[in-house]
């Protein structure tokens, strides 16, 4: 059966069938145009764990999701598909993140792996694992890249994503990162370890063809980091959750805001969207939340802002969900993952307002 077969029988109102793929839809990675990479990977995180649970509870929980955009006439038809969660991929990442929470034992009992030849055999194992997943999400993503799809990567945390920025450097001679995120992620190493999710943005700016890093939403940093934004020569550009949430105070509103951030941006952007980035009544049981943060709307009104300014979103990822007792978390995730498949499609071609 062709793709146009499947969009001529297939119901778009019905609930999603379970028999399907992502969404219900019947597509799938060959004929769909935004591709799904999951990454259930949550080796280095720092306070709570279940972030690797994430792209399979988002998966289960977008049968939920209703396929009618009102800004997107037929979205549903561009196609969107998720690969299989990998079973060997998590049971690494279970294996190596018990690897990393003796490690920070010690740590915490002020060992060093200066001094301490048991850490300094756990990092090393630990840095390895990390680099290896970071080879498997770039060869992934080129195989996708390279049949001309828009590529999503679903964390997991919010390490898993520096592949793929590696792998667009290899397709694009610069692009900018739109990090949307509670955290600036700019620490060198983060608790020694290279790959770390704390680390992400530090290891993405290493990358040449990143020319600029734009920040939004960030509330939680240490002296290093505002030291690292202060003095990028603009190469960095942080907005602040502080700073926009006094500027509405005093009346500015959020789509004055939304220029502002546009104005830093150049045509080809890279989103990477941290869970944590939302406020956190959303996403409750996100590793690391944050008071402050913004509303569902309130964000995906930025990036519909980008869209519509002619901006192409090149590849994006979403992080850090982490499903607890219900389905609330996962149900968030599932229905900002459509809203920006969908919009990423738009900025490229795939499909007009109507």
């Amino acid at each position: 059966m062709s793709k146009q077969d499947k969009i001529n029988g297939f119901d778009s109102n019905s609930l999603g069938d379970a028999n399907n793929n992502i969404y219900g839809l019947p597509f799938t990675m060959d004929e769909a145009e935004v591709v799904i990479i999951p990454v259930p990977w949550e080796v280095t995180v720092s306070y709570r764990a279940g972030a690797a649970l994430g792209p399979q509870a988002i998966f289960e929980a977008s049968y939920q999701v209703d396929l009618f955009d009102p800004k997107i006439a037929d979205a549903w038809k561009i196609g969107i598909a998720m690969e299989p969660v990998s079973d060997d991929l998590a049971s690494i990442s279970e294996s190596s993140r018990r690897k990393s929470e003796a490690y920070l034992e010690l740590l915490g009992e002020g060992k060093s792996p200066e001094t301490n030849d048991k850490m300094k055999e756990l990092l090393a194992l630990i840095n390895n694992e990390c680099s290896k997943m970071n080879t498997w999400v770039k060869t992934k993503s080129l195989s996708y890249l390279d049949k001309n799809k828009i590529v999503a990567l679903l964390g997991g945390d919010h390490s898993t994503p520096l592949g793929l920025m590696q792998a667009l450097a290899e397709k694009h001679q610069s692009f900018a990162i739109l990090q949307i995120d509670a955290h600036a992620d700019l620490r060198d190493a983060f608790e020694d370890f290279e790959f770390s999710h704390a680390s992400i943005m530090f290891n993405a700016i290493k990358i040449p063809q990143v020319s600029k890093l734009v920040q939004v939403g960030i509330r939680d940093y240490c002296e290093f980091e505002y030291n690292l934004i202060k003095n990028s020569n603009g190469r960095i550009v942080t907005f602040f959750d502080r700073d926009i949430k006094h500027k509405q105070y005093e009346g500015v509103t959020w789509s004055s805001v939304c220029a502002d951030i546009i104005a830093q941006l150049p045509n080809d952007i890279y989103l990477s969207f941290d869970i944590d980035g939302l406020d956190p009544k959303l996403c409750p049981n996100t590793g690391t939340p944050v008071a402050g943060g913004f509303e569902f709307e309130q964000v995906l009104m930025l990036i519909e802002k980008i869209v519509d300014s002619g901006k192409r979103i090149i590849a994006f990822d979403i992080n850090e969900v982490a499903p607890g007792g219900d389905e609330w978390d996962a149900n968030v995730g599932a229905r900002l993952l459509y809203r920006i498949a969908n919009m990423a499609a738009k900025s490229n071609g795939k499909i007009s307002y109507e």
